[in-house]
């Protein structure tokens, strides 16, 4: 008959299976991980490393790892950086480094907004009235004279010969003069 019955509390110290330690598999598991995380901090730059709580030791290994040109040294010295996560905050890392990601998505799906709204302003006259309904503290002048401008060096642009390079200056200042605007 087997020793374990249901009532047995769950703080006892074993799992579900009657081990009282993780199996090899779960352990493997959470070392590639740590290895995992070790390659996306060799990938980071020095400055995005620093901000990061890595020990010292730790730091080194992966700015090593960086360096490494070689392909068998430079794989040895990442494993050795996900041996030494094993001592690291890996929860704060990963949290910072989503943090990160999450940032840089938000910042890319703001520029697709502001890039939508300057090729609306340039094709349609209405754009702009409705902008300026929306943020009435813009200098409705300066966006007239710089969307005008730019749809000057579009109309130019489009009659480039194959080969010649097109004029993006009036361009990018609408993008930032909207930029400015919803800052």
């Amino acid at each position: 008959m087997n020793s374990h019955t249901e009532e047995e509390p769950a703080g006892d110290g074993y799992d579900e299976n009657g081990y009282d330690r993780p199996s090899k598999s779960q352990i493997k598991r959470e070392m590639h991980a740590l290895l995992d995380l070790g390659k996306q901090l060799v990938e980071l730059s020095p400055e995005r490393l620093k901000q990061l709580p890595l020990q010292e030791r730790l730091y080194e290994a992966i700015r090593l790892a960086q360096r490494t040109t070689s392909r068998e040294g430079r794989r040895r010295q990442i494993h050795f950086v996900g041996k030494l996560m094993r001592e690291a905050p890996a929860d704060e890392i990963r949290a910072q480094l989503d943090v990160w990601a999450r940032g840089s998505r938000e910042e890319t799906a703001a520029m697709h907004r502001l890039e939508t709204l300057r090729d609306r302003l340039l094709s349609d006259d209405d754009a702009l009235t409705r902008l300026l309904a929306d943020h009435p503290e813009a200098e409705a002048q300066h966006l007239r004279s710089v969307i005008r401008a730019a749809r000057k060096e579009q109309a130019a642009n489009a009659a480039l010969l194959p080969g010649q390079e097109p004029q993006k200056k009036h361009y990018r200042a609408l993008f930032q003069a909207l930029k400015a605007l919803e800052s």
